[in-house]
């Protein structure tokens, strides 16, 4: 792509990347200096005498990122140096790649092939933002060209450090290596390639040369770490990020107001610092100047506020194009150009020396909270983040452009930002928006003040906005404000490679979860055809395993297993929680459409959704219906007040189980039952007829009479989760968890906190339809694991649920995320974070009418592979929760939740 398809004004953006820059100003940061294009370093331009002629030999500055090659004659003392200045695994070695690939580091028939191994591996390093050394003699030209252009590859500074040693005694060091037998007209060729060498080595592209003349400089060296110019990742904040001011200053008075500030002021009254009680700093993106009514008074206060220390700023491409005309440069004076010329007319010749240094010694982009907020003035692809180039600073002035133009005139934006899938929360302006909002962890923050929009800042790390409304439209705008930046919510949320292929996915309480290709693609089929909004999709629960094996007679499952094995976990306090007769169901509610649209980009009610993302309810109506009940009920209960949410997502069970399962109790268990009903009595007929002519079938009849029993048995079981609905009528929604709300990650709370706000919306669902309620309370017990009379109560408890025909209960840590023991007393990993134990007759619907009669058969089940999943579910169900509650980007949050429904699809016994 060319300069033209880069930047609106190609002449003038091609001049920034060869302008020579000048110091930083006075008050600004050490290290606050300007990022140029390769070869333009300020501190050693083009053509002047090398570094090591202007500094002391003993002291090497070295960029922390940056590409160092080593420069000299066989034995010169390179990999002396390397290994004394630099790690181990910084070092690459060409004689080591020449042993990689010929088992001979002297082979020298092995050079092209071993300088391809060390291209790669530098590359592969760079790419990685590792600082990295190339040990080599590296005195031809071409072998140097191939170092700097990988170096630009990848956006990072070379720097060349020449030994210089006289050929004497680098031929007598060879002379005393056994391995090395070099001709001996080698060595002086080399340094005399050396030598021509030196006076090119800042035009081929090298941002520093330290020349080291002899062996006492060489062996007095010293490498002195340097961070980059835009590593201000020591700042962690917080901060107040304000978009662009374009010379409203009024507005950025009152927006600094607004946010705390407070304004001081020279004795002219005139604004010229800002302090914040709360030791906030603020950030600039840039396009401080132009177009506005008073770029002088901006300027001021801005650059007072840097020089303080209060604040820290990025150029725009306005501030760049002011600088140039400030200079004396040749721009076209445009886009508000002349108004700051003017306007700066008027002040003393000293302001505008301030204004110039200032302008010169602003830095591309910066790094900051230990690089989880990145703030460039047009945004800034991951890929540059921490880097510099002149392609970087291209784009953090510019951005990139599809190389068309719209209607209007202007460049048409490539949207970037749609395609952003780093960690960092990436802070721009730019291109004006109606409205600031997230975008795949990216804001654009140029509100158009100017153009009679707002001026927007972003508190970070709160991620909360906050605008002024513009005195006035001050500059008619070329375009109007519905401009093409990515502003919409998620723009293109979800991208195919966010989920194919093999995955792992970083969980913060399980490790790193692996997720097979082929259950990706199981998944994805699933999500792409049968899901809901992705947009609302932010949890699938978890599965369950059961209780381990019981012993008991005519017992698959009991509770003693469940409270024996949290006992042996450590676990002393365990909740019991009654299984209801539905099916599992995740509940996102809101206070109203516009809450959800605020927050998921999608109006309406909120959703409910299986354990696969697919609606849990056919009917638009009737799902809404379910979730006003819910919202009413949160709303004159409390809670959502309570929790500081206008949003509520709970885990819950919906009933009864043939609301969801009707084709399925049709198609398998009602024609179980039907052909047992059908069969039986007739077969029990025949063979009484037979026994009564004498024939031997009595032990055959005893045997049919126990599957005529168990047949009704099995009909009565799955009988219990069916009744009639009609509309909300028979319809009972069971809440038993509040996964999260604005902000926060609710799941972690204790489950009787969690039961407690259920049973507030149960009172109050109650209380408005006596009667009539949908909501379903949930029975629970607590149970001492290390008490026998507790354990026996919960047994005794789960045997009258059992007995009256209920499912069975769910064995839970009271604490709900609670880590096992290890051998030694310390914390282990996740214990499960509930079980399920099913009721004797239930277990007929699982295992069929007759399980009973092959018990002995059925207590040999696996339950590891279960057991496995179910926490590695319950580790990526949180880590979704925790992302969603952090503000990430749908991406992050889905990608979790993909893996969840992905595990489903891993081969393990459905009945478990």
């Amino acid at each position: 792509m060319t300069d033209d398809a880069l930047h609106p004004e190609p002449t003038e953006a091609a001049l920034e990347a060869t302008a020579p820059s000048a110091p930083a100003p006075a008050g600004t940061a050490p290290d606050a200096a300007p990022d140029a294009a390769p070869g333009t370093a300020p501190d050693n331009a083009p053509g002047t005498a090398p570094e090591a002629s202007r500094t002391s030999p003993r002291r090497l500055p070295v960029t922390d990122v940056s590409l160092v090659v080593l420069i000299g004659a066989s034995g010169a003392g390179k990999s002396s140096f390397a290994r004394r200045h630099f790690l181990p695994t910084q070092v690459v070695s060409s004689d080591f790649c020449r042993g990689l690939v010929a088992d001979d580091e002297n082979d020298q028939s092995a050079s092209a092939e071993a300088f391809d191994v060390l291209h790669y591996i530098v590359g592969k390093r760079l790419a990685a933002g590792r600082l990295t050394v190339v040990d080599a003699t590296n005195v031809q030209p071409e072998a140097r060209r191939q170092l700097v252009r990988i170096a630009r590859d990848h956006d990072v500074l070379p720097i060349a450090i020449v030994l210089d040693v006289p050929p004497g005694v680098c031929a007598e060091r060879n002379r005393t290596r056994p391995d090395r037998r070099l001709p001996a007209h080698v060595v002086p060729r080399q340094h005399r390639e050396l030598r021509r060498s030196l006076r090119g080595l800042e035009r081929e592209g090298f941002r520093k040369v330290h020349v080291l003349r002899g062996e006492a400089e060489v062996e007095a060296a010293e490498v002195v770490p340097e961070k980059r110019f835009n590593d201000l990742r020591h700042l962690t904040g917080p901060f107040d990020v304000i978009g662009d001011i374009h010379g409203c200053r009024s507005e950025l008075e009152t927006l600094l107001t607004r946010l705390g500030w407070t304004l001081v002021r020279d004795d002219a009254g005139r604004p010229v610092d800002a302090v914040h009680p709360a030791g906030r700093t603020a950030v600039l993106v840039g396009d401080l100047v132009d177009r506005g009514p008073d770029t002088p008074g901006v300027l001021r206060l801005v650059m007072g506020m840097v020089a303080a220390g209060h604040a820290v700023c990025v150029p725009g491409n306005h501030e760049n194009k002011l600088g140039r005309a400030m200079d004396g440069r040749k721009v076209t004076v445009s886009h508000g150009l002349r108004e700051s010329l003017d306007q700066l007319a008027g002040e003393s010749e000293e302001f505008r020396a301030e204004v110039r240094a200032f302008i010169r010694g602003l830095v591309s982009h910066y790094l900051l909270d230990g690089g989880a907020l990145v703030v460039s003035h047009a945004g800034l692809p991951e890929k540059y983040h921490g880097r510099a180039s002149g392609r970087v600073r291209s784009h953090a002035l510019y951005g990139d452009t599809t190389g068309e133009t719209d209607e209007y005139g202007l460049p048409v934006r490539y949207p970037w930002a749609e395609e952003y899938r780093g960690r960092a929360l990436v802070v721009y302006g730019h291109t004006p928006v109606p409205t600031a909002s997230f975008l795949n962890n990216t804001i654009c923050l140029d509100t158009g003040c100017v153009f009679g929009g707002s001026l927007t800042a972003l508190r970070y790390p709160e991620r909360e906005l906050v605008s002024v409304e513009a005195e006035r439209e001050w500059y008619e705008p070329v375009r109007p404000m519905n401009s093409d930046a990515p502003g919409a919510r998620e723009g293109r949320p979800l991208d195919l490679a966010d989920v194919a292929g093999r995955r792992v996915v970083e969980t913060s309480l399980h490790g790193r979860v692996a997720v097979r290709e082929e259950n990706a693609a199981a998944a994805l089929e699933v999500m792409s055809r049968f899901a809901i909004d992705p947009r609302l999709l932010t949890y699938l629960p978890p599965t369950m395993a059961p209780s381990a094996t019981s012993s008991r007679p005519g017992y698959l499952e009991h509770p003693d297993e469940a409270f024996a094995a949290y006992r042996a976990d450590g676990v002393e306090r365990v909740i019991c929680e009654e299984k209801h007769m539905g099916s599992r169901a995740v509940v996102l509610v809101a206070r109203d459409g516009a809450a959800l649209d605020r927050r998921f980009g999608v109006a309406g009610p909120g959703a409910i959704w299986t354990r696969t993302g697919r609606a849990f309810l056919g009917d638009d109506g009737l799902t809404a219906a379910v979730l006003d009940r819910l919202r009413a009920a949160a709303e004159r209960s409390g809670v959502f007040e309570e929790l500081r949410t206008d949003w509520l997502l709970l885990d819950a069970e919906l009933m009864p189980w043939s609301l969801k399962a009707a084709d399925l109790l049709r198609r398998q268990y009602a024609a179980v039952g039907a052909a047992a009903g059908a069969a039986l009595p007739a077969v029990l007929a025949a063979l009484e007829r037979a026994g009564e002519r004498g024939l031997d079938v009595l032990a055959l009849t005893e045997r049919q009479r126990r599957r005529a029993v168990d047949a009704r048995a099995f009909t009565e079981a799955y009988r219990r989760y069916c009744w009639p609905t009609e509309g909300l009528a028979g319809i009972r929604l069971a809440p038993f968890q509040v996964l999260a709300a604005e902000g926060a990650n609710l799941a972690v709370r204790p489950h009787d906190e969690h039961l407690a706000l259920v049973d507030r919306l149960v009172a109050a669902d109650e209380e408005a339809e006596p009667g009539a309620a949908v909501l379903h309370r949930t029975g629970r017990l607590v149970v001492d694991t290390a008490d026998g009379a507790s354990v026996a109560a919960g047994a005794a408890w789960w045997e009258e649920l059992t007995a009256a025909g209920g499912e069975g209960m769910v064995v839970k840590p009271l604490a709900s995320l609670v880590r096992g023991r290890t051998g030694e007393g310390r914390p282990g990993g996740l214990v499960q974070p509930g079980v399920k134990v099913r009721g004797r007759e239930y277990l007929r619907i699982v295992y069929g009418p007759d399980y009973t009669q092959h018990l002995d058969q059925l207590r040999q089940r696996f339950l590891g592979h279960k057991r496995s999943l179910a926490l590695r579910e319950y580790a990526l169900g949180l880590e979704a929760l925790d992302r969603l509650a952090a503000g990430e980007p749908l991406w992050r949050v889905h990608e979790p939740v993909f893996a969840v429904l992905a595990l489903e699809s891993e081969p393990v016994d459905p009945r478990l």
